[in-house]
């Protein structure tokens, strides 16, 4: 349905958009959100994760891998409740880019070579977008 030149639906989306809160904090928080899920699933079940860690990457590790994931659980959290606090976002949001840019380039040489984690990489792509644009917003706002 027209009215003045716009539709219904395009009036309900700017209403709803008019409703969110800015898009860098939303940024953020979506950000966050994504730490928290993934801390708080590694320290409940860091076995799922640790199938993640192939059996070339295991020995170069200094712990096992479940342990690694639980230790980069609780990182995870603590990385959350900066970014959630609005406290060193630009340093949060670098672990989470950097984090997620290795992580990307890891899963590629798995990928590559045994055809796994394929999906993973996918989504990661654009959580390290995310991380970054959070970055960059966090830099812009300091300068």
């Amino acid at each position: 349905m027209w009215v003045h030149g716009t539709t219904l639906a395009t009036r309900v989306a700017a209403a709803l958009a008019a409703r969110l809160p800015a898009t860098a904090t939303l940024a953020r928080w979506g950000l966050a959100a994504m730490l928290v899920a993934a801390g708080v699933h590694k320290l409940l079940q860091p076995a799922d994760w640790a199938v993640y860690v192939t059996d070339w990457l295991a020995p170069w590790l200094v712990v096992s891998p479940v342990t690694f994931m639980l230790v980069n659980g609780w990182l995870e959290l603590g990385f959350a409740a900066l970014l959630l606090a609005d406290r060193y976002t630009a340093v949060a949001a670098t672990v989470a880019w950097v984090s997620l840019l290795a992580t990307i380039a890891y899963l590629c040489v798995v990928w590559v070579t045994t055809g796994r984690f394929g999906d993973v990489i996918a989504r990661d792509v654009g959580l390290l977008a995310l991380a970054l644009v959070v970055f960059a917003d966090a830099v812009r706002a300091s300068s």
